[in-house]
C-alpha cells in the first residue's frame, strides 16, 4: 500500500496524468452550475463532467464506480445498492447526512427538502447517463437548500442523441446478470427516446441479492415559442436483501466471514416516479429565460436490522417543483439574472416492531416495544429567490455576485397519541419508552445564502478564481419529529457551511489540469447528546486541497491522476449518544485525510480502449474519540472495450484485480468493530449492440 501511495504521489508531482479516451476538458461544457452551457474553463468553481465515452467503459455496477473518479469525492458502498457520501466531508450518517449534499437529475432535486434519504442516489439512472457531473463545496445560489458540500447532477441524454435501436446484455459472478434497451426516433424538430435497464445480482454475501429496474422516457423539442421544450419521466424499482455489519477486528479479511450475512431477514423495497418539463430559451447571446417543473413520488420499506428490535419503516413522498428564470445583459459589461422557486410536499413515515424486543439487554429490551413507535405526515412548503449579478470590468476579469433567500414550513400531524409511550399509551419503565412523539407543530426555517467570486483568465486556456459561498440545509422531518426519550420539542437551527476556494484551471500542450484550495467551516450541526436528544451543538472544520491533473503524450495514450489531501475537523468538546466524546480539534471519524486515483488509458486503434485504474484511500478513524482506525486500502481496477464493427462492442471489466481484503465501509460502535467487506477479484463481460 505505501508503494502504491508513493507512485500516486510521484505522478502527482510529475503531474503525469492520466484520462479518457478523446476529452479535451478545457473544452467540455458543463450545465451544473448555471443550467446554460458554459465552457468548464470558464467556470469559477470546482465541477467535474463525467462524460458519455467515460460512463459507457466504466459500465458502473454502482455509481460510487463513477462518483470516486473525481477528486474529492470518496462515496462507500453500502449493501446492494446503498451508499454513504462524502464531498469536501467526512462521510456523512445519520438523519442528516443526506441533506448535505444535493442529488439531482438534470438540475431538479430528485427528492423535496427534508424527505431526502441517504441512499437516494439509487432512484436514478447513472448507468446510462448522458453525464454526471459533480460540483464541490457549496451550490450556486440556484439550488438553494442542501446543495451544502456538494452537487451529484445525472444528465440525461437529448432525445435525438439516442440511436435507433440499441440492446446490452451484461454477465458476472455471484449471478450478475444486466440487460439494458435504448431506443430513438426523430420527427423534424420533434424527438423521442426510451432507455432503461434490469439488473439482477445474487450478492457475493449470504441473502444480499437485489433486483433492479430502471426506465427512462424522453421528448425534445426544438420549436416551441421561440425556445425548446425538454419532457422527462422516469421510473425505478429496486427489491433488496441487504446484508448487514461484519464484526470484530480486520473482520474483513477473513474471507469465510466476509461471506455471511447475520441479519438474512433484511430487506429494502423502494419505487420511485418523476415526470419534469422544462422549457428555456436564449434570444441573445447573454439572454436566457427558463421555466421547469417537476412532479415525484417515492415509497420505501426497509426493515432496520441495524437497531435492537429491527423495527420495519415506511415512508413516502410527493412533491411539486416549479421554478422561473431569467438572464439578461445590462450594457457592455453588466449581467443580471434573477429566479423564483416553489415547492409543495407532503410526507409520511410509519415504523412499527412486530414483537416484544429480544436481542437486547433486559433494560434496554424494556424500553423498546412492539407495535407503531411512530405514525406521521408532514406538510411542507418551500419558496425561494435569487439574483445575481456579474460584471466584466476588464478584459480578463470577471466578478460575480449572487444572494438567495428561501423559506422552508412544516406542518407536521402526529397520528399517534404524544409523548413516549408505547401506541396504546403503556409507559415503559424507568423513563419511558425510548421512542417519543412530539405533539401536531408547525416550523419555519429562514435562510440567506449569499456567494461571491472574482476570476482572472490570462490566456483562453487558464483561469484563475477566488470564490466565497454560503450552503444551508433546513433540518431533516426525521430530525425533528422522530425524537427519543423524553425529548418533546426539537428546537433546531438550518446547518450552514460557509467559507472560500481558490482554483487554478489550465492547459499547456498535453496536459491539462485544474487545482483548488479551500477552507470551510460548518456551524449549528445536528447530533443526538448524551441525553438522547436532537440539538444544533456542533461544529466542524474542512481545509484541503484537490487535484486533476490530464496527460495525453499521444493518440494511442493518455494518463490521469486525480485526488484530494484534506482534513476534517471537530471544533468543538461534548459527550454525544453511545458514551462516546467529541474532543475539539480532533478529526471527524471516517474522513480520510488522503483519497487519490491514478489512470493510464491505452487506445492502440480506434476499435479498442483500455484503462487501468488504481484507487487509494489512505487510513481514517472510526469514532470520534480518535482511538480505533481503519489502516485504509489500494484497489487495482482494469477496463476494456473492443468494437469489431461500428454495430458492435465487447467489454471486459476486471474490478478489484489484485483481489485485495479491503472494507467498503468501517466502523467502531458499541465497543467493538464494524465493517462492510468489500468485494473480492470480480469480472463482467457485457455484449452491446446499436443499429446502424
Amino acid at each position: 500500500m505505501r508503494a502504491a501511495r508513493g507512485i500516486l504521489a510521484l505522478a502527482a508531482a510529475g503531474a503525469t496524468v492520466a484520462y479518457g479516451a478523446d476529452r479535451e476538458p478545457l473544452q467540455e461544457m458543463v450545465v451544473t452550475t448555471s443550467r446554460i452551457a458554459t465552457p468548464q474553463i470558464d467556470v469559477p468553481a470546482s465541477v467535474t463532467r463525467i462524460d458519455t465515452q467515460t460512463l459507457t467503459l466504466l459500465g458502473a455496477t454502482h455509481y460510487s464506480e463513477a462518483a470516486n473518479r473525481v477528486a474529492g469525492v470518496y462515496v462507500q458502498r453500502g449493501s446492494g445498492q446503498e451508499s454513504l457520501v462524502a464531498i469536501r466531508s467526512p462521510v456523512l450518517t445519520g438523519a442528516g447526512a443526506c441533506g448535505a449534499f444535493l442529488a439531482a437529475e438534470d438540475g431538479f432535486a430528485i427528492r423535496p427538502i427534508g424527505s431526502c434519504n441517504v441512499n437516494d442516489l439509487f432512484e436514478v439512472n447513472t448507468e446510462q447517463a448522458a453525464a454526471i457531473e459533480i460540483l464541490r463545496g457549496p451550490g450556486p445560489a440556484l439550488y438553494g437548500a442542501s446543495a451544502v458540500h456538494g452537487i451529484v447532477n445525472v444528465l440525461t441524454p437529448a432525445a435525438r442523441s439516442l440511436p435507433r435501436f440499441g440492446a446490452a446484455l451484461e454477465g458476472g459472478p455471484y449471478d450478475y446478470r444486466r440487460a439494458k434497451l435504448t431506443a430513438g426516433m426523430t420527427r423534424g424538430d420533434h424527438a423521442f427516446g426510451a432507455y432503461g435497464s434490469y439488473t439482477h445480482d445474487g450478492g457475493f454475501r449470504a441473502d444480499s441479492g437485489l433486483d433492479e429496474g430502471k426506465l427512462n422516457l424522453l421528448y425534445d423539442d426544438d420549436d416551441v415559442a421561440g425556445g425548446t421544450l425538454r419532457l422527462r419521466a422516469a421510473g425505478t424499482v429496486l427489491n433488496q436483501e441487504t446484508a448487514g455489519y461484519i464484526r470484530g477486528y480486520e473482520a474483513y479479511r477473513d474471507r469465510s466471514l466476509t461471506r455471511t450475512n447475520a441479519d438474512p431477514e433484511a430487506f429494502r423495497d423502494a419505487w420511485s416516479a418523476r415526470g419534469s418539463a422544462v422549457w428555456s430559451r436564449a434570444a441573445c447571446e447573454d439572454c436566457s429565460d427558463d421555466l421547469r417543473m417537476i412532479v415525484r413520488r417515492s415509497q420505501m420499506r426497509f426493515l432496520q436490522h441495524f437497531l435492537l428490535g429491527k423495527p420495519l419503516e415506511e415512508n413516502a413522498q410527493t412533491s411539486v417543483m416549479g421554478s422561473a428564470s431569467l438572464r439578461r445583459p445590462l450594457g457592455p459589461r453588466w449581467t443580471f439574472g434573477a429566479g423564483l422557486d416553489l415547492e409543495w410536499s407532503r410526507s409520511s413515515l410509519q415504523e412499527a416492531q412486530d414483537g416484544p424486543t429480544t436481542d437486547g439487554t433486559p433494560a434496554a429490551n424494556a424500553i423498546r416495544p412492539a407495535g407503531r413507535h411512530y405514525d406521521y405526515r408532514v406538510g411542507g412548503r418551500t419558496a425561494g429567490a435569487y439574483a445575481t449579478l456579474g460584471l466584466r470590468p476588464a478584459t480578463h476579469w470577471s466578478v460575480n455576485g449572487a444572494l438567495r433567500v428561501e423559506r422552508t414550513r412544516y406542518d407536521y400531524d402526529n397520528r399517534m397519541l404524544a409523548g413516549n409511550t408505547d401506541e396504546h399509551g403503556v409507559p415503559c419503565p424507568g423513563s419511558g419508552c425510548l421512542y417519543s412523539r412530539p405533539a401536531d407543530r408547525d416550523d419555519d426555517f429562514d435562510n440567506v445564502a449569499p456567494k461571491f467570486d472574482v476570476s482572472y483568465s490570462p490566456s483562453p486556456r487558464q483561469r484563475l478564481y477566488a470564490s466565497w459561498s454560503r450552503g444551508f440545509r433546513p433540518p431533516e422531518q426525521t430530525e425533528l419529529y422522530r425524537l427519543q426519550r423524553q425529548q418533546d420539542i426539537a428546537d433546531l437551527d438550518s446547518e450552514r457551511l460557509q467559507g472560500g476556494e481558490i482554483g487554478w484551471r489550465a492547459g499547456a500542450g498535453a496536459f491539462d489540469w485544474s487545482l483548488a484550495a479551500f477552507a470551510l467551516d460548518k456551524r449549528n450541526v445536528i447530533l443526538r447528546d448524551s441525553a438522547g436528544f436532537n440539538v444544533n451543538g456542533g461544529r466542524t472544520t474542512h481545509r484541503g486541497i484537490e487535484y486533476e491533473l490530464h496527460w495525453r503524450p499521444s493518440v494511442h495514450w493518455r494518463a490521469s491522476v486525480t485526488g484530494s489531501v484534506a482534513r476534517h475537523r471537530y471544533a468543538f468538546s461534548a459527550a454525544v449518544e453511545g458514551g462516546e466524546t467529541i474532543r475539539d480539534g480532533n478529526d471527524v471519524d471516517t474522513a480520510p485525510r488522503n483519497v487519490h486515483a491514478l489512470r493510464i488509458g491505452w487506445s492502440p486503434l480506434a476499435t479498442l480502449d483500455a484503462e487501468l485504474e488504481v484507487l487509494d484511500v489512505g487510513r481514517y478513524w472510526l469514532d470520534a474519540s480518535n482511538q480505533h482506525e481503519y489502516a485504509g486500502h489500494t484497489l487495482l481496477n482494469l477496463r476494456a472495450g473492443w468494437s469489431p464493427s461500428p454495430a458492435w462492442r465487447l467489454t471486459l471489466r476486471a474490478l478489484n484485480l489484485a483481489d485485495a481484503a479491503y472494507a467498503d465501509r468501517a466502523d467502531f460502535a458499541f465497543g467493538e468493530y464494524r465493517y462492510f467487506p468489500g468485494r473480492g477479484r470480480a469480472a463482467f463481460i457485457e455484449l452491446a449492440y446499436v443499429a446502424p
